[in-house]
């Protein structure tokens, strides 16, 4: 499986404000940072925003930063927020496959999906920051 785009930005962007806590963070900013369309963080930050991870100050001086602490920000949570679609292969959306009656593809697929969420699940914000990763992003142009 490979999450889209917007899942990657949305942790980016997560990750960024996390490191950067004290103080309001630009959209271009990060854009800026991460060589990220604004266009594209935009979105994502609306996205976020209603989600309860992020809080938005408007007006000049304003930015964004995170809504919660580290810690209460579950990986696999922001995952399942920000992925459209984790339909694996076709059929888990539809049950008009041919074999399906005798097919274990589907279950050994599902049981990996929620094995993946497990092991995503188990980790914070808090712990991806803990790394350094926190030194690498406030080093950054």
């Amino acid at each position: 499986m490979r999450l889209s785009s917007f899942s990657d930005y949305s942790l980016r962007v997560l990750a960024y404000l996390g490191v950067n806590a004290d103080r309001l963070v630009t959209i271009a900013e990060v854009a800026q940072a991460y060589a990220i369309s604004e266009n594209h963080l935009m979105k994502v930050v609306h996205h976020l925003g209603r989600a309860g991870y992020l809080e938005t100050v408007r007006g000049k001086g304003g930015g964004i930063r995170l809504a919660k602490a580290p810690e209460d920000i579950v990986i696999g949570e922001v995952v399942r927020q920000t992925e459209s679609d984790l339909a694996l292969v076709e059929c888990f959306g539809n049950e008009c496959c041919r074999i399906a009656s005798v097919c274990r593809l589907k279950s050994i697929l599902q049981e990996s999906l929620e094995a993946m969420f497990l092991v995503l699940d188990g980790y914070t914000l808090a712990d991806v920051l803990d790394t350094p990763l926190d030194r690498l992003i406030r080093t950054i142009p």
